[in-house]
């Protein structure tokens, strides 16, 4: 069987359906290390999810006071030491674990901490260096390019097509958006990197769209719904 190139999957289980996969990005803490262990035996590159600009633990020195309206993690102040070694230390318990690599989560903080780039940059540099993963996947970061380039092996342009709505649907992206989305693919697919998409739909329409535009751009392509509880 033919596998496809990655997935997204933030359940527990489902071995069976993972292993249809190149890579696979999975909640560090859902996976025990003879789980991962039986992944790699049949190809398939493990990935373990990493937030590095927000905090969706308890109350902690690093934190800000504002959160993220989504999710409702805590946005940190990304250059405060102890968080460094906070995540460095959960990149190296997830290596050791059993993961191959590290997907690396909430970097668009240039708009509203425009000044914890270079923060965030140390810090990726300090994950590469300290916890020596097989593969770094970047989630967007835009705002780090090119930099960021040098230090991960593939971006994700994570809603690039689709996107889930407040009422709980998924829809395209409208044309103006769509248009300065292509513009930041096309300068993705000039730099040495693997380049993939996350998409959010439900139904086959919409689907299919998110893969046949991912596809015009040369990158690969996923799609699930809201929670990535879909394979």
């Amino acid at each position: 069987m033919t596998q496809q190139p990655i997935a997204f999957y933030y359940g527990d289980g489902e071995l069976d359906r993972l292993s249809r996969f190149d890579k696979v990005v999975l909640q560090a803490d859902f996976y025990r290390r003879e789980e991962l262990d039986l992944l790699r035996e049949r190809g398939v590159q493990t990935l373990g999810y990493l937030s590095l600009t927000e905090d969706v633990g308890p109350e902690a020195p690093w934190q800000r006071p504002e959160r993220n309206p989504d999710w409702g993690g805590s946005f940190v102040h990304t250059g405060d030491p102890r968080w460094v070694a906070h995540v460095v230390d959960q990149a190296r318990r997830a290596i050791a674990g059993g993961f191959s690599g590290l997907f690396l989560d909430t970097l668009n903080i240039e708009f509203n901490y425009p000044e914890d780039l270079p923060h965030l940059l140390y810090l990726i540099a300090a994950i590469r260096e300290e916890a020596r993963p097989e593969y770094l996947l970047a989630n967007r970061g835009f705002g780090l390019l090119p930099q960021l380039a040098d230090l991960v092996d593939g971006i994700l342009f994570e809603s690039f097509s689709a996107r889930w709505v407040d009422t709980g649907s998924y829809a395209p992206w409208p044309d103006d958006v769509l248009e300065v989305h292509a513009e930041v693919a096309e300068r993705l697919l000039g730099l040495d990197i693997d380049v993939y998409a996350l998409d959010y739909a439900e139904d086959e329409e919409l689907t299919e769209y998110a893969y046949r535009r991912a596809r015009e751009f040369g990158m690969l392509c996923f799609v699930s719904d809201r929670v990535l509880s879909r394979i």
